[in-house]
């Protein structure tokens, strides 16, 4: 099966809408969301306005990190249903309009799968060199200092070869080795398999990680003032060290290109997740400028814990424009690996829809992850409940990533919010249920129709999907800028507090857009903003 999209850049500007299919719908009662369940559900989520989807893993794996460790690249977990299942997800999405990415782990496996169960057994063995293995030191301990992000040292000791392996996640998660031939030869294979079956495009997992320091260079150290959290919370050491040698190799740029290689026949796209505290936008526009590296990346400067003020935002997209002009962000505010927003920044409902037309103006390219267009808050999973090893390993001044997982809630006369009608893996939380799709659907003033409308204004707008982007100001907490594309030029103006503010306009605009997500219009040139309002105008 194949599906060209004949618009190769249909991925600029598009809005992504982001499944995590054990907790999507599950139709086989098995308490775990499967594929068959994500294609009924396509109407909802073509409903939204979206231009694709992009399915979290669901290939086959031991599940130590919930599909994050591949034991096969080319087929479908049992638990999910199987390839004629995933056929048929393609078929449909593409029958409703929609792009289908999928999420590509290539920087590591599971430990089960062949080849690194190969690999494990002999030093010269033929794929004895397929993963990053190494020496002791003369006193036994590891190679470098390297941390893995999930805690501790990111070396573990196999006995078989009486080596260490490197493993920047899990234990049971071994780092391919990027620097054989051969291992990029097969990853490649893996991107094709997947292109001549109708996917669109893939979410790159960790694209920064996938080559390290052939010397084994130790990382220095990273003064405590630079600390941040972006890409790991506070209680992990892995803050402690800048990541000069495990990750963020210039090698990566040459394998990416072949990767574009494989994908630009199909049309296909892809968007990186760039995991690094200090370096991401920088590393952001090294990966996606020009025409032959990935179309777009994201970094982790819109999942932080702190809120988005409106100076904020403007030094966010200040430094973009000063180290990463030439490339093209996919930006997000909840993930399936992050607190969701709505609890992270602890959001009114009114804040709630300011925060979502705001990404719908921005430029870039835009995710939304499932449960955010019904305001879903983080759930607290009690320890009992969690399945996150993240979570667990680091309980319980962080609890992991089960609180942004539990499953969708689509009606609230089913005790597992239409979920399932079993016991789900994770709990369905009491106070999502009022939350529930179907509710809203039937509320004309609910979030969901917010997301609606907010989706339709920009996709109404070749400005605000592809157009250029003037620089920010922020006076005070309000930020203002400017989109234009296709003769029009869009004034953007969004208050992010709960207080009043008035803003002048350097020009009186023609007209109001988007009355019915709440715009304000100016009167005389000032716009008189309630607390969280938003006027977007179009010039003369």
């Amino acid at each position: 099966m194949t599906y060209l999209t004949k618009d190769k850049d249909w991925w600029r500007g598009a809005v992504i809408y982001q499944i995590y299919p054990r907790s999507y719908q599950d139709l086989n009662d098995d308490g775990i969301g499967d594929l068959a369940g994500i294609v009924s559900r396509l109407p909802h989520i073509a409903s939204l306005g979206v231009d694709g989807i992009w399915i979290s893993p669901f290939f086959t794996s031991p599940m130590k990190d919930f599909g994050y460790d591949v034991s096969d690249y080319c087929d479908v977990d049992p638990m999910f249903g199987t390839l004629a299942d995933f056929d048929r997800l393609i078929e449909t999405a593409h029958a409703h309009g929609l792009k289908v990415m999928i999420d590509l782990v290539l920087s590591h496996t599971s430990d089960k799968h062949a080849w690194f169960e190969e690999s494990r057994q002999s030093r010269d063995n033929p794929k004895a060199d397929w993963y990053v293995w190494a020496d002791p030191k003369p006193d036994g301990t590891v190679p470098t200092n390297w941390l893995s992000v999930f805690g501790g040292s990111s070396w573990h000791w196999d006995s078989r070869r009486e080596q260490y392996y490197l493993h920047n996640f899990l234990v049971s998660q071994p780092d391919l080795n990027f620097h054989n031939p051969a291992v990029q030869d097969a990853l490649l294979d893996v991107a094709s398999f997947w292109l001549k079956r109708g996917v669109d495009g893939f979410r790159l997992d960790t694209i920064n990680f996938y080559f390290h320091d052939r010397e084994l260079r130790d990382n220095p150290p990273l003064p405590k003032h630079q600390r941040n959290t972006l890409t790991a919370p506070a209680v992990n050491p892995y803050n402690h060290q800048l990541h000069l040698y495990d990750k963020n190799q210039p090698e990566n740029l040459a394998f990416l290109r072949r990767l574009r290689a494989v994908m630009d026949p199909y049309n296909a796209a892809a968007v990186g997740e760039i995991g690094d505290s200090q370096r991401g936008l920088e590393i952001l526009g090294e990966y996606t400028r020009g025409h032959d590296l990935m179309q777009m990346s994201y970094a982790f400067e819109f999942l932080a814990g702190s809120g988005l003020t409106a100076p904020y935002v403007a030094g966010v997209f200040e430094h973009f424009d000063r180290v990463a002009s030439e490339g093209w962000a996919c930006w997000a505010f909840s993930n399936h690996d992050v607190v969701r927003h709505i609890t992270r920044w602890n959001l009114t409902p009114a804040a709630a829809r300011t925060y979502i037309t705001l990404l719908m103006c921005l430029r870039g390219s835009a995710c939304i992850y499932q449960g955010e267009e019904l305001g879903l808050p983080e759930a607290d999973v009690a320890f009992e409940d969690l399945q996150d090893p993240y979570g667990i390993e680091f309980w319980p001044k962080f609890k992991g990533r089960d609180g942004c997982r539990t499953p969708m809630v689509w009606r609230t006369d089913n005790g597992h919010g239409g979920f399932s009608n079993t016991k789900p893996w994770l709990p369905v939380p009491a106070e999502h249920l009022p939350l529930a799709a179907e509710t809203q659907e039937q509320d004309a003033g609910a979030l969901l129709h917010h997301y609606r409308r907010a989706i339709g204004l920009r996709q109404a707008h070749v400005a605000l999907k592809k157009g250029s982007q003037s620089a920010m100001r922020a006076e005070g907490n309000v930020l203002v800028f400017e989109r234009e594309g296709d003769g029009e030029t869009l004034t953007c103006v969004f208050n992010l507090s709960d207080t009043a503010a008035d803003v002048t306009l350097p020009v009186v605009p023609r007209e109001t857009l988007g009355k019915d997500i709440g715009s304000v219009a100016p009167l005389n040139g000032v716009v008189q903003l309630g607390p969280w309002g938003v006027s977007i105008t179009r010039k003369a």
